[in-house]
This record gives C-alpha cells, sequence and structure tokens, in this order.
C-alpha cells in the first residue's frame, strides 16, 4: 500500500523534500544565458511572416499567414506589451534579459515589432497582393476604377454602408470620442465652406461589413476594394457642404491584459464580468496609422490618446490585415494547399458489419493514442463523449473545458447526458483569455441543462485536457479516460497538431477521480500513478527526470532528452538542460514559439539542439521523452515550459506504457530533428530556415509526410 504522503509517478523514487536542483552550484552557467522571452516570441511571429513570403506556397495560404501574423501581433501588445507596461508603471520587477532597465527592454521589443511591421507591409504589397493578381484575385484602387465599375460601387455604398456609418465631429461641443481597440478608423480634416473654419472627425469603419468589397467577377477572375478606400472616397456624401482637407486610416490596441484578484472576490464571475467591461476601456499602447498622415492630423490624435512616439507605427500598406481571414470564402482551391482528410483511428474504425465503432469496447483491448488533425476528432473526441452520454450504462461523465466552440457538439454531449439524468461534472475554465464572455455563456447554459459547473481552484487556471467517463458493468464500475495536448475543441482540432490518449486503465481512472475530487472539492492530493501535476508536483518531477539523465551519462550509461513544446522558458528547467547538456546528454528541443534557451553555444550548449515547425497546421502537442533510444520514459500532457504553467495553473501528463505508440512519437521527433526535414534551426538566439537542400529543392514537409503516414497505416489495415 502507498502511503498518502508518497507520489508514485513511475519515476522511481518518493517525493520527498531532499530534492533541491536549486542547490546545484551555477558557477558554470553565465548571466547572459537566457534569450528575452518577448523577443523570442517576435522571431516566432517573424517565421509565420517568413512562410507568407515563400513564392512556393499557393497564393491564399500566403495571405492567411498575413492575417494570422496580424492577429498574434494584436495579442501581443493587447497583453505581454501592455503587460510589460504595467509592471512598469507599478513598479513591479521586470524580468528581461537585454538593456540595463525595463525601459531599455521596451525600446528594444518596440524596434523590433517596428521593423516586423514594416517586412509585413512590405509582404503584402509587393509579394503576396501581386501574387494573388496573378492568378485572378485582385485588389484594385479606386483611382484605376472606370465609370460603370463607380457606379456600381456608389449603389452598394448608398444601400449597405452609408446607414450604417457615424461621422463624429471633434469641437468645442463634441469631446474626442473613445477610439475602440483594433477597430479601424478613419482620421478626416474638413473645413466650412461658409465659414472658412477647419474641423475634425472620426469615423469607424464598420466591422459587421465586409472588409473587402467585390468590384467585378468573371469566372475565377474577381476584383475588390478595400471598404476603407471605398467609404474614403464618398466622404463628401457625408459631409455635404464642406471641404474634405485630408482622410487617413488609424487603428488603437489597448491594454487588454487582465488582473482579476481572485482571493478578494466573493463571485468569480460577477468580477470577471466587471473585469471584461473595463479591458474595453484599457489604455493605447500602440497607433497604426497610414505613412502618408499629414503631421497635423498624426499631432491631434497622439495629443488625444496619450501615445508616444515610440508607440507610433507608421505602416506602409492597408492597416489590419486581419481582414485576409474573410479571403477563405473564396472558392479557389488551386490557390490553396491540396485538401487533407483526417482517417479515424484505426482502433476507432467501423467493423466488417459497417457498425460505428465501440469505443468502450476498443478501450478494453488497449490503450489508443490519436494524433489530430490527422486522425479525426470527430471520431474520437468527439464519438467518445457523445456515445458515453447515450450509453445506459454511463453513470457520470467528468471533463475540464478550457476553450471550445460556442455550438460545440462537446457541451451538447454534456447536455444531453445530465438531461438523460446522468452525473455531468463540468470544470469551466472562465479565466481562459479572449474565451472569458464565451466561457461564461455556455457555462451558464451547462449550468441550466443540470451539469454540475466549478470554476476552478482560487489562483490558479486549469488548462489540463481531461475527461473521466464512469460506466457500469456486470455489477461494477470501470473508468475510461481521455487526457489531451488540446482543447475539446472541434473547430481548432481541424489545424491544431495534437496528441490524445484514451485509456481504461484503473490506475488510470483512479488518478483521474483524485485529480478531479481536488478540483471540484477541498481535497489536497498527493498521490498519482501515472500522473505529473502542476502545480504541486509537475515542475519537480521534470527536474528529476532531467536530472536523472544527467546522472546517466555521467556514469557513462546512454541518456537523451528530448522535449517538444509551445514555449520554453522556465529557468529552472532550461539551466537544468544545460547542465545536463554538459555533462554529455544530447537534449532535443521541439518549439513551436517562444525559447529562451541557447543551443550550440561553445562551453554553454553545444549538446543542446532546437528545431522549429511552422507549417498548415499548428504544432500544439507537448512531449517529454527521457532515455536513450528503445528506452524511453514519455510524457504527453498540456503544459509548456512556462512559470505561468508550472506554478500557476492545473497541469497534467500523462505517461505513455504503449512501446508502439512511444515509438511512433519518437519516430515522428527523429523526422523533426532531421536535416532532411523543412525546419528552423536556432543557433544561439538565431533562427534560421532550412528548407531547400543543395540542389534548391524542397526539404522534407513534417506535417504533409505524417498525413501520408496515417492514411498508409489505413490503407495496409484494408488491404489485409
Amino acid at each position: 500500500m502507498i502511503d498518502d504522503e508518497v507520489m508514485d509517478t513511475g519515476l522511481g523514487y518518493e517525493d520527498d523534500d531532499d530534492f533541491d536542483l536549486d542547490e546545484v552550484d551555477d558557477e558554470f552557467l553565465p548571466a547572459n544565458r537566457y534569450t528575452d522571452r518577448e523577443l523570442s516570441w517576435l522571431a516566432f511571429n517573424q517565421r509565420v511572416l517568413e512562410l507568407a513570403e515563400d513564392p512556393r506556397l499557393p497564393p491564399l495560404e500566403r495571405a492567411n499567414f498575413l492575417a494570422i501574423f496580424a492577429s498574434n501581433l494584436d495579442e501581443f501588445f493587447m497583453v505581454r506589451v501592455a503587460g510589460l507596461k504595467r509592471r512598469i508603471v507599478t513598479g513591479l520587477a521586470v524580468p528581461t534579459n537585454i538593456g540595463t532597465t525595463p525601459h531599455d527592454a521596451l525600446a528594444d521589443i518596440s524596434a523590433a515589432a517596428h521593423a516586423l511591421q514594416l517586412r509585413h507591409a512590405d509582404a503584402w504589397t509587393r509579394l503576396v497582393s501581386p501574387a494573388l493578381a496573378e492568378a485572378g484575385v485582385e485588389f484594385v484602387r479606386f483611382e484605376s476604377l472606370g465609370g460603370d465599375e463607380r457606379a456600381k460601387l456608389y449603389e452598394y455604398f448608398h444601400d449597405k454602408v452609408f446607414p450604417v456609418l457615424m461621422p463624429l465631429a471633434v469641437d468645442p461641443a463634441h469631446p474626442f470620442p473613445y477610439i475602440s481597440g483594433l477597430s479601424l478608423n478613419l482620421a478626416i480634416r474638413i473645413r466650412d465652406a461658409r465659414t472658412g473654419r477647419q474641423e475634425f472627425a472620426r469615423l469607424k469603419v464598420p466591422p459587421m461589413l465586409p472588409r473587402f468589397v467585390e468590384v467585378s467577377r468573371d469566372g475565377d477572375k474577381v476584383r475588390y476594394i478595400a471598404l476603407e478606400e471605398l467609404i474614403a472616397n464618398h466622404l463628401g456624401d457625408l459631409f455635404p457642404g464642406m471641404e474634405i482637407l485630408d482622410h487617413h486610416a488609424f487603428r488603437l490596441t489597448r491594454n487588454e491584459d487582465m488582473v482579476i484578484e481572485e482571493d478578494e472576490t466573493e463571485n468569480l464571475i460577477q468580477a470577471l464580468e466587471a473585469e471584461l467591461l473595463r479591458r474595453r476601456f484599457g489604455p493605447p499602447i500602440r497607433l497604426e496609422v497610414t505613412d502618408d498622415m499629414d503631421e497635423v492630423t498624426l499631432s491631434l490624435l497622439v495629443g488625444e490618446l496619450d501615445i508616444t512616439a515610440q508607440e507610433v507605427y507608421r505602416i506602409p500598406g492597408p492597416l489590419d490585415l486581419r481582414g485576409l481571414f474573410s479571403l477563405g470564402r473564396i472558392d479557389r482551391p488551386d490557390l490553396r494547399y491540396k485538401p487533407q482528410v483526417p482517417t479515424t483511428a484505426l482502433a476507432f474504425q467501423p467493423g466488417d458489419n459497417n457498425e460505428r465503432g465501440d469505443i468502450f469496447a476498443a478501450l478494453r483491448k488497449s490503450d489508443v493514442m490519436v494524433h489530430h488533425p490527422y486522425e479525426s476528432f470527430a471520431t474520437s473526441v468527439q464519438a467518445f463523449l457523445e456515445q458515453a452520454a447515450k450509453d445506459p450504462h454511463v453513470l457520470a461523465i467528468k471533463q475540464t473545458l478550457y476553450r471550445t466552440s460556442g455550438d460545440s457538439p462537446i457541451v451538447q454531449a454534456l447536455i444531453d447526458a445530465a438531461e438523460a439524468g446522468k452525473q455531468v461534472l463540468a470544470l469551466v475554465e472562465v479565466k481562459a483569455r479572449f474565451d472569458e464572455a464565451a466561457n461564461i455563456v455556455w457555462a451558464r447554459k451547462l449550468e441550466k441543462a443540470g451539469v454540475h459547473v466549478v470554476y476552478g481552484l482560487v489562483g490558479l487556471k486549469t488548462h489540463c485536457k481531461l475527461a473521466h467517463v464512469i460506466r457500469e458493468e456486470d455489477g461494477v464500475l470501470r473508468s475510461y479516460c481521455h487526457i489531451g495536448t488540446g482543447n475539446y475543441n472541434p473547430k481548432t482540432s481541424r489545424i491544431y497538431e495534437d496528441y490524445g490518449l484514451f485509456t481504461a486503465s484503473e490506475e488510470v481512472g483512479r488518478d483521474l477521480t483524485r485529480l478531479f475530487n481536488e478540483l471540484s472539492g477541498y481535497a489536497i492530493e498527493k498521490k498519482f500513478s501515472r500522473l505529473l501535476v502542476a502545480p504541486r508536483h509537475l515542475r519537480k518531477g521534470l527536474l528529476r527526470l532531467i536530472d536523472a539523465e544527467r546522472r546517466k551519462a555521467l556514469d557513462g550509461i546512454p541518456a537523451r532528452i528530448r522535449i517538444k513544446v509551445n514555449s520554453m522558458v522556465d529557468e529552472q528547467v532550461i539551466d537544468a538542460l544545460y547542465r545536463a547538456g554538459q555533462a554529455g546528454v544530447p537534449v532535443e528541443i521541439w518549439v513551436r514559439g517562444i525559447c529562451s534557451i541557447k543551443p550550440g553555444v561553445p562551453g554553454l550548449s553545444e549538446n543542446i539542439t532546437v528545431r522549429s515547425v511552422v507549417g498548415r497546421y499548428l504544432e500544439h502537442s507537448r512531449i517529454f521523452a527521457f532515455g536513450a533510444a528503445g528506452d524511453e520514459k514519455v510524457y504527453i500532457g498540456s503544459a509548456d515550459m512556462m512559470h505561468r504553467n508550472l506554478d500557476r495553473r492545473i497541469e497534467a501528463l500523462i505517461r505513455v506504457t504503449d512501446e508502439t505508440q512511444v515509438a511512433r512519437m519518437m519516430t515522428t521527433f527523429d523526422l523533426a530533428m532531421s536535416p532532411t526535414t523543412s525546419t528552423w534551426r536556432l543557433q544561439g538566439d538565431v533562427w534560421t530556415r532550412h528548407h531547400l537542400d543543395e540542389f534548391g529543392e524542397p526539404l522534407l514537409d513534417l506535417q504533409d509526410h505524417t498525413m501520408a503516414e496515417v492514411h498508409g497505416r489505413r490503407r495496409a489495415r484494408v488491404t489485409r
């Protein structure tokens, strides 16, 4: 019997307090051993931009990458830059590895962001827009249009646009209007023809209207004009009797970083709703203007918005290229990636009688691992919960929900289960950034259906991806579990790369029972079998695993560390990896976004290799593998190597015990690290793209290869 104060995670030691890597001498680790996390994030967004700049990619996909870049950068300013500014203003410590002061750090980040925004605008005007025009999708200027086209657009303007426009004057009787965050606006200077007095007006471009208006269509050839340009060329209708002196587009980004003192509020939902209202009025942190804006207009905006010169971004092109997401409605498959259809995991495929696969029966045979989007979310995770909701033998369902879609079949399955009389617990993380309002809506919808909804632990976000189904079989209760690396969101599952492990293991069932009791009640659990759980055990467990490989290398035993994450930031983990590498352990890191570790630095990290894969799918899974080839201890889960994941979130990693599943993940890892695979490689703090061989031919696309390999396994089964 395991004592309640002992955690058995399969690591081979007890959870005592004697293990403390902080006591390891850091004498040989230089002070400048970390890359600044904000600059590293900007380097990630640059990798996204480099895909948009790649002429080998289909034009509409390149436009989509420009939209992703723009959306990413908006969130970076709203959260990361805003948070940094807040810490400077409030006098909180600002961790930084660049510059000598926090203000230096902000200046360096601003300089890098300015350069990237200019490059982004250039990619649209000089590369992507011409490529689209060559393919028959053209974006035109108003002055290039003929009389008939202008007449058609004038009719559209008066019928669809003019009625919803709201010009706001600025004068002694009309104070400067509130400018909402991320809205696209026109700053207009006008002159009264009678008095000669100059005035200023602000006009918001209606966000509910199509950003690009169709001018003409001839077969596959279509021409568009930007909505703001259409409006700008009809300002005379909005200001009759006035002379239009000048007009320019501008866009404001506001601080939308939320701070809630959970331990000082009696009702989290009410506090969150109040904070959401406050977010709308956060202070400005970035002003984007067209590069031809005159100094009079710019000075007015800067003064009224209380913006510094460093926070002004002059853009030589259209603002807010998130609008390019709307090109998704264009029916031109020849201008996109070749379609890839996910397959059903082999274990969940229907039998010879063509009936729908029985997921519970499959899990009684063995654990099943699915790899999205290559294997279908709908026929695995969604089917699992839908089958559980309908099955009369299922007594209870417990699930964590971090982000999902409002019309999610996952939410509907939980509602159906509750209405069928089952016990249903949904742990809804209402603090998931930018999904707060949506999460509150469907949390209340779940409550109305009879689902027991809880909101996690005070001071912690619940980020783990867990589903636990309890089924009665022959008078005995049996657990069926799913632990994943990605959200229970059918929409993002089509573009996010993630793993999910299904199991009927009794020990995992006990683990999830204990963990859900901790999340919904007052239990403080210290005993797990196959899980590593943050914030109590995960950091120490990973550090032990890293240190175990270091000790093996020192003893001459084959060792290896492989980690795949979205972000590698945590200093304690990074230092442990540096020490392992210095002991001779090959350390391979596969990272999507931020990476503060510096690989390949003489005397520091010669044995550390870092690769990044950015492509049609967003690499989102987290894998942690320790041990030489064929003898790995492998975990998957939801945690990145960041302070918030290890210290301020409920995270869970599960150990994968099936040798075939481990081997398959390691084969994919081999490809990600291979010099014949298209990746970005990090040396020190510089990322370099390697996507062509010595003859100029494309290197292996890992994501295309994985899709082909998954379909190949299915074909092999069918032909047997």
